[in-house]
Parts: C-alpha cells; sequence; structure tokens
C-alpha cells in the first residue's frame, strides 16, 4: 500500500476518486498489508506511525513518486493504482510557514483521503 502525507495533484494525469476514509480502516489495512512509504516530514513520522501502529519510514529520506507509462504513480520501481494520504489536524488558528516542520503538539487529529486511480479512457 502507498501511504503518504501528500500527494502532488500535478502527477494526477487520469481519471481519480478521491474519498475520505476513516483512520481505522487505514490502521487495519496497514495491519493486514504494510506500507510503502514515501513520508515526507520526519517531525510528524513518529506521531503518525504511532496512531497508525505501523512504521512509516520511508526507505529513503523524502522518497519522490514518478509516474509509469500507464499514468500511475511509482515508487521505488513498484506503480500503484491506490494511494493513501495521511494529514495532520492542527490546532485552531495555526497555520505552519512556508518550509516550517510541525511541531507534533500543534497536532490534533489525523484526516485519510484514498486516492483511486481508474481507467485511463473515462471521462
Amino acid at each position: 500500500m502507498l501511504v503518504g502525507n501528500s500527494f502532488p495533484l500535478s502527477l494526477v494525469r487520469r481519471p481519480v476518486a478521491i474519498r475520505p476514509r476513516p483512520m481505522e480502516e487505514l490502521r487495519a489495512l496497514l495491519a493486514e498489508r504494510g506500507a510503502a512509504s514515501f513520508w515526507g516530514h520526519a517531525s510528524t513520522l513518529a506521531r503518525v506511525s504511532a496512531a497508525l501502529g505501523c512504521d512509516l519510514t520511508p526507505d529513503t529520506s523524502r522518497p519522490a513518486l514518478r509516474l509509469n507509462d500507464s499514468l500511475l504513480p511509482e515508487l521505488d520501481g513498484v506503480a500503484y493504482d491506490q494511494c493513501w494520504v495521511v494529514s495532520a489536524d492542527f490546532i485552531p488558528g495555526y497555520r505552519p510557514a512556508v518550509g516550517e516542520e510541525v511541531p507534533p503538539e500543534k497536532i490534533t487529529g489525523w484526516q485519510v483521503l484514498c486516492v483511486d486511480w481508474q481507467e485511463k479512457n473515462l471521462v
């Protein structure tokens, strides 16, 4: 399963369906399947790993996704037709500065999105 803290919409080149999902669903799937992580923020890694019960430390620091010939996201040579995005909820009124690593105490919870890539020819 492909999991990260954000997904660059510039890499969406074919139809996708994006659905909010419960954290419990992702936690159960990770326990069953494990994760291929492209988590990019070291400061939130321990907190999200604890919340999900799965170590989301990527194999390399700040790994970059790329698109394969089918326009699916690829990480370390493996293509995925689904990606889970976990983003932090912040304390009210907090907005990180550009380039700021978010301190863990500013995080109040997590939001989960499931991105599913559809067939290329859908309109």
